[in-house]
């Protein structure tokens, strides 16, 4: 899935379908969840957040500067 991502196929092909995704994170959630007990799920929590919060920063500063 990372090289797939590296690669950009997936946002090259017409398979971008917003509803499979959101069911897949959480899909994903529910399972994470079931298998990590209170402490482990907040620290995954935090660490996602913050993955997601770097990433989303990358993004706009990549836009304002006008590429990657």
């Amino acid at each position: 899935m990372f090289h797939t991502l590296h690669q950009g196929d997936v946002m090259n092909q017409n398979c971008c379908d917003p509803l499979a995704l959101t069911t897949a994170i959480n899909s994903l959630a529910v399972c994470m969840a079931r298998s990590l007990n209170d402490d482990e799920l907040v620290f995954w929590a935090a660490v996602l957040t913050q993955l997601g919060d770097t990433l989303g920063t990358i993004a706009a500063q990549r836009e304002l500067c006008g590429g990657s």
